[in-house]
């Protein structure tokens, strides 16, 4: 049976993109890797290998070993996180890509998912309704490598024929894993924190507005990708993906609904200018053109299903 690997399973994506596969395709059809061993029961839910996605050898040897055709490379060092490591930050964006891309381009795995980021755009990108194509001039180390992986994805498609997918992810929102380092991550503890505490102190300003989705959303965007055939996927940089975008006053008044006591206040720090160098809303109609893609959540929906599974994960 031809196999799926998952490069960076532990992590916020990773570990829901594993699921979501292994109930697909089977349990055994999903390998989960890492640079270490998470969760020990997300780690004896299936095939798992402790692999380091700097070593090249490691990543092609565990390949070989299961036969694996698919790669959906989720390793990488966020926003937040790589703004105080810039050089590894630089060298695990970017050498693991180009280690995953070569695999492919010597024939030995079929097809590829790396995801992209609102990060590669920057302060003089449009704000509004950000199009598919328009001025990328990232500001973080996050968002240089992720526009710089856009164009070697983009390249080894053209000139070597490598099947490679991606999506620019918005800020992404799950009950089911902790933040993991992102500027956009405010808008997951907020609801952990209203829970525990009744208040939260947002490192953001109040009327800072970006993009967002839920992580159901996003992981069904992620698989229905790399579902559609070659001949739809059109665009092999990144394609834009949008479902929501607010700000941390409007995300407070979606929970006061259902905890009217919840309070806020801000105390911005240095990813304030992170966000403020992103877009407020994205423009993804060449994604919804191409493959399909249509979300599910909006802000409403969203703050529900948070609080009723963060409630239960509780008890």
């Amino acid at each position: 049976m031809a196999k799926i690997l998952i490069i960076g399973a532990c992590g916020q994506i990773g570990t829901e993109l594993t699921k979501k596969l292994r109930s697909i395709y089977g349990t055994d059809a999903v390998v989960a890797s890492d640079v270490r061993k998470g969760d020990p029961a997300f780690v004896a839910s299936g095939p798992f290998e402790v692999v380091n996605a700097l070593d090249f050898n490691q990543v092609e040897d565990v390949i070989e070993k299961h036969g694996v055709e698919d790669v959906y490379l989720m390793a990488a060092l966020l926003s937040a996180t790589a703004e105080k490591n810039p050089a590894f930050a630089w060298d695990l964006n970017m050498n693991s890509l180009f280690h995953v891309l070569n695999i492919a381009k010597a024939g030995k795995i079929k097809k590829i998912f790396w995801p992209s980021s609102i990060a590669v755009f920057g302060p003089t990108t449009p704000k509004q309704n950000t199009p598919q194509f328009t001025v990328m001039e990232p500001s973080t180390v996050y968002g240089i490598s992720k526009q710089s992986g856009e164009r070697w994805c983009e390249y080894y498609h053209n000139i070597y024929g490598v099947d490679v997918r991606s999506i620019r992810y918005p800020g992404l929102i799950s009950w089911s894993t902790p933040p993991g380092g992102g500027t956009t991550d405010y808008a997951v503890d907020i609801y952990h924190k209203a829970l525990a505490d009744g208040r939260y102190t947002c490192f953001l300003s109040e009327d800072t507005r970006l993009p967002m989705m839920y992580m159901d959303d996003a992981i069904r965007a992620t698989v229905e990708i790399m579902q559609a055939p070659a001949e739809n996927v059109k665009i092999r940089s990144a394609y834009n993906l949008s479902a929501m975008d607010f700000t941390p006053t409007e995300i407070a008044e979606a929970i006061k609904k259902e905890i009217p006591d919840f309070t806020i206040d801000y105390e911005p720090d240095f990813r304030q200018k992170i966000a403020d160098s992103w877009p407020q809303s994205i423009n993804d109609d060449s994604a919804r053109q191409d493959w399909g893609w249509k979300h599910d959540f909006d802000l409403t929906a969203m703050t529900t299903d948070m609080l009723e599974h963060l409630s239960e994960k509780a008890k």
